[in-house]
């Protein structure tokens, strides 16, 4: 139960959290932002990273900073009705192209659940859904994905186009050991009144694998 609450969060704020283009210590909000970043140092409490835009963060790593990590799948894994989370582009054809995929264990279904703008381009996107079907593409596999549409109360899909060679991952609970230096993170970070940094939570790099998203 413990490590289905641990990868539901992580995976919860994957999703629904914002991000940000350029992350300083003058500029987080207070609010939990995304945040992609390679460590530099750790010493059990207080974590310095560098972020993808190259400024330098120090960030407080609490008891209840929630740790996880990814594993390594494959485009063959996905099966009929799994509920997976996919990053796609729009390419100049007008259709999705994935660019990454995580796979949800079957306790956190409905995580998320929905498509949403993300902020790996002007035409990127995260949809949250279902596996409904599948048919052979140029280039790997379409994907049809179904979802529940809150913001019109209906069930919508979409097509997106999945390649063999973009990455496939599934969560995995994980401990202070996999903040490493040069480990990559994906990590949501909460700033205080006083200005401190929280780590919310961290998606880290495991025996190579990079969280992707």
């Amino acid at each position: 139960m413990q490590a289905r609450s641990f990868l539901a969060i992580a995976a919860l704020l994957l999703v629904v959290m914002p991000s940000v283009a350029q992350a300083s210590a003058s500029a987080v909000p207070r609010m939990p932002v995304r945040i992609r970043a390679t460590i530099e140092k750790f010493d059990n409490k207080m974590l310095t990273v560098k972020t993808e835009e190259g400024d330098e963060l120090t960030l407080a790593v609490t008891p209840k900073t929630n740790i996880s990590g990814v594993t390594a799948r494959k485009l063959t894994d996905i099966k009929p009705n799994d509920f997976i989370g996919v990053t796609a582009m729009e390419g100049t054809d007008k259709k999705l192209h994935a660019t990454e995929v995580h796979i949800f264990p079957e306790a956190m279904r409905g995580t998320g659940e929905g498509q949403h703008p993300l902020d790996k381009g002007p035409e990127s996107s995260m949809t949250d859904a279902a596996v409904a079907g599948e048919v052979d593409s140029a280039d790997g596999k379409t994907f049809t994905l179904r979802y529940n549409n809150k913001a019109t109360g209906t069930v919508s899909s979409t097509n997106i186009d999945i390649s063999p060679a973009i990455p496939v991952v599934a969560f995995t609970p994980g401990d202070p050991s996999l903040l490493q230096l040069g480990a990559h993170t994906v990590m949501f970070v909460l700033k205080e009144e006083d200005g401190d940094l929280i780590a919310l939570n961290i998606v880290a790099e495991k025996d190579g694998v990079r969280p992707p998203m």
